[in-house]
């Protein structure tokens, strides 16, 4: 039909019908010009050599990389980059404000490290020899490991959001497994919102986990809100403390179990060099926010904990070492960790309240770091769960990147539920927390790595009480 309507509008009206037809073929080819030239635009916009003239950009998946020794040590200083980047220099730029007498002028303040500046040749500084490193630029000219930690895991100053501020909390998460797999427990180190008294109402949780048998351990006091700020990852809640040396910590517990008994112990976790997520933080609407960050994504564990008349010894255990912080009513996450032949893998998403955010918008995450620091990342994240309403018989998790290609397999054999508080709210009014153990099967490839394991991991998610 269409056809018949062209030739016979080519008969009666053929000058008409061939400008026309000639009409649509330039636009056609306009099109297709336009599309070609911003694709070239888009591929020169992501150049680093017109981003600020380095041959190296470094991105964050959800906004900027805002731990510049991190990035210094554990990006540039590691695997590829190590001998590609020669010199890097942190700067920043920022406007201050100089008040006279009568009037207030901003003033464009820019700072960095006067020998990194040197030497990547700025102009404003090159040939200044009055212009040298304090004793406290060390710190990035030769960051060391447990200054990186300290910096990541430091506790945040809540904002002045009224509408979420009862549900402000924050807190160190660590769990450790015995090499065996017959002991592993989960510990909290957590402060919620301040109150008008300038403390923090906090909490130390252990679940431990032997043979099968769970059994939970508490204790709660009020921690000074500025004391946190100024300390943390040195943190004391009552008879329990966290303490960072260099790039182990120093775990001191003391706690009541749910039928009176007590749990005292010490332990020790050595973080591997390098093994690092850097922060990040998601932000939604009227200034609700999530933040995020793992000091440990590989380490290892040693002490003890005396539990009544036995001792659970847990010498060289697998370790590990998250951070959060945010606004928590009505949110909810899936995550998961694994380890395996030098290589670590975690993944995670955040479900937002529906009024921030949209929670099937959300990115997620799965980042896999080798001995050498990070080999790929991805927020092309799919992660789907399998079994009843009640709980997870195993989990599914596809991760694709410009250079990943995971998928990651959980048969789910063990499962710790707690009656979640934390993200209780009006869209979920009754939600437990669900810890959760078993096999990752892992295959595909990270860069040029090939990638076919099977070790036991961890796993956390939600479900409705």
């Amino acid at each position: 039909m269409i056809l018949r309507l062209a030739l016979r509008s080519l008969v009666v009206r053929p000058v008409r019908t061939i400008v026309l037809a000639c009409g649509f073929g330039l636009g056609i080819a306009v099109m297709a010009v336009l599309l070609g030239v911003g694709e070239v635009i888009l591929d020169q916009a992501r150049s680093p050599a017109l981003q600020g003239g380095g041959d190296a950009v470094i991105a964050g998946t959800v906004g900027g990389v805002d731990s510049a020794r991190f990035v210094l040590s554990s990006v540039l200083g590691s695997g590829d980059l190590r001998t590609r980047v020669k010199t890097a220099s942190p700067a920043r730029r920022a406007t201050l404000y100089l008040r006279t007498a009568d009037s207030v002028l901003p003033v464009l303040a820019h700072g960095g490290i006067p020998s990194l500046e040197q030497q990547v040749g700025d102009p404003e500084v090159s040939g200044r020899s009055d212009w040298t490193d304090a004793p406290a630029d060390a710190r990035w000219t030769a960051p060391e490991p447990g200054d990186v930690l300290r910096a990541m895991d430091r506790f945040h100053a809540q904002p002045d959001v009224p509408e979420f501020a009862a549900s402000w909390a924050e807190w160190l998460y660590f769990n450790g497994r015995t090499s065996d797999g017959r002991t592993r427990f989960y510990l909290t180190f957590l402060a919620g919102p301040q109150n008008r008294e300038g403390t923090r109402t906090s909490g130390v949780r252990l679940q431990l986990e032997r043979d099968g048998q769970q059994a939970s351990y508490s204790a709660t006091a009020d921690v000074d809100a500025i004391a946190l700020l100024t300390d943390a990852p040195d943190v004391t809640i009552g008879d329990n403390r966290v303490r960072l040396e260099g790039t182990r910590y120093e775990i001191t517990l003391n706690l009541t179990g749910s039928r009176g008994d007590r749990l005292t112990g010490h332990l020790r976790l050595e973080a591997s060099p390098g093994r690092s997520l850097p922060p990040a933080v998601i932000h939604g609407a009227r200034g609700w926010l999530t933040g995020y960050t793992v000091p440990v994504l590989s380490g290892r564990f040693a002490g003890s904990l005396d539990v009544g008349s036995s001792m659970v010894s847990l010498e060289s255990a697998e370790g590990y070492h998250d951070h959060n912080w945010g606004f928590w009513q009505d949110v909810r996450w899936q995550w998961g960790q694994v380890a395996h032949d030098g290589l670590s893998f975690v993944y995670g998403r955040v479900f937002p309240p529906q009024t921030v955010a949209d929670p099937d918008r959300m990115p997620g995450f799965l980042g896999v770091l080798g001995p050498d620091g990070p080999l790929a990342t991805s927020t092309d994240l799919t992660v789907t769960e399998s079994g009843d309403a009640h709980a997870p018989s195993g989990l599914s998790i596809r991760a694709r990147g410009r250079e990943l290609d995971l998928r990651l397999q959980l048969t789910v054999d063990r499962i710790v539920r707690t009656a979640m508080t934390l993200t209780r709210g009006g869209e979920n009014p009754a939600m437990d927390f669900l810890q959760l153990g078993g096999m990752f099967t892992v295959t595909g490839h990270a860069g040029s790595r090939a990638i076919d394991f099977t070790a036991r991991g961890a796993a956390e998610t939600f479900r409705p009480r």
